[in-house]
């Protein structure tokens, strides 16, 4: 798996941890960074995580707003978490990341989708997220 692919299943864990448990990003981050398993959180994907990490949590009401405005008849409360958390990262890649295209933003998001929720939530996203591309390139 490449590194960037590895980092935003990070990014995805930590996010979900943050809204599962309400602690504060600066928490989940520090407690993610001492985690034993993860001998590779180092150096340039500990640097690309933290970078996404900390630029949803700092975002987040603007991803909210994005998320909420293109998913009709979902309340984003309402979503499954994981869901929730993929469209913030690819969301945030999307708006805020000029060194990540679109099209990467968006295929990363949906291959997380895909992995950690299911072929449906997959379509979800990449529903929701490219009309988010749409908006931001009009």
């Amino acid at each position: 798996m490449r590194k960037r692919s590895k980092a935003r299943e990070y990014v995805l864990q930590m996010l979900y941890q943050a809204d599962i448990t309400h602690n504060k990003w600066e928490e989940v981050l520090e407690n993610f960074s001492l985690g034993e398993e993860r001998h590779d959180f180092s150096g340039e994907m500990k640097e690309f995580s933290s970078q996404l990490f900390e630029g949803v949590v700092l975002n987040i009401e603007e991803i909210d707003r994005k998320i909420s405005r293109y998913a009709a008849n979902w309340q984003l409360e309402r979503m499954a978490f994981v869901d929730r958390n993929i469209m913030r990262l690819g969301c945030f890649e999307l708006l805020f990341r000029q060194d990540i295209p679109p099209k990467v933003a968006i295929n990363e998001a949906v291959e997380l989708a895909k992995k950690y929720s299911g072929q449906e939530a997959g379509k979800f996203v990449n529903a929701i997220l490219d009309q988010v591309k749409i908006e931001k390139e009009k």
